[in-house]
């Protein structure tokens, strides 16, 4: 069965058990909470006339994840060529528990929209090199480089605050 067939009922599940965490996802990376539903309910719309198979729920998330994910950058384009820099967040939404939380957050914000991607999609969600090429729509080994240089802009980023850094 796809997912464009499900009744409303079976619908509003999957979309309990997903929207969350895409949610957090896409708003650490946009910072904008009226953005964030946007891109979140584009994808959800966008995976409707899709009509993605709704047999394997993995699937689905990594689908939506992608989609998301080319929203963000598809709108830090469009914004970039406005010259229109209100996708950069900045804070991140949980208020800090530590004054260099808030820095480190401060910091996250001024990476680039797929350097926050992946470096959430990794370390915050968990993802492997090979989901992470799957929801950024990437190739696999291609991730691990991006990844790299990822977090070495986000450490370099903290050093030249004076911010500590694990090596």
């Amino acid at each position: 069965m796809n997912v464009a067939r499900l009744d409303e009922a079976a619908f509003a599940a999957l979309h309990a058990r997903t929207s969350r965490a895409l949610r957090a996802y896409v708003y650490r990376v946009v910072g904008n909470p009226s953005d964030t539903d946007d891109i979140v309910q584009d994808a959800y719309l966008r995976m409707l006339r899709a009509d993605v198979p709704a047999d394997d729920e993995e699937h689905l998330r990594r689908y939506l994840y992608r989609v998301a994910s080319n929203l963000i950058v598809d709108r830090w384009r469009r914004r970039k060529h406005e010259h229109d820099e209100s996708m950069m967040p900045e804070l991140m939404s949980a208020p800090p528990r530590y004054e260099d939380d808030a820095d480190v957050a401060k910091v996250f914000a001024e990476l680039k929209p797929r350097d926050r991607a992946l470096l959430w999609l990794a370390y915050v969600e968990g993802e492997s090199h090979e989901e992470i090429a799957s929801s950024l729509g990437v190739g696999r080994r291609g991730v691990r480089v991006m990844l790299c240089r990822a977090r070495r802009r986000l450490r370099d980023l903290l050093q030249a605050r004076g911010l500590p850094v694990n090596s």
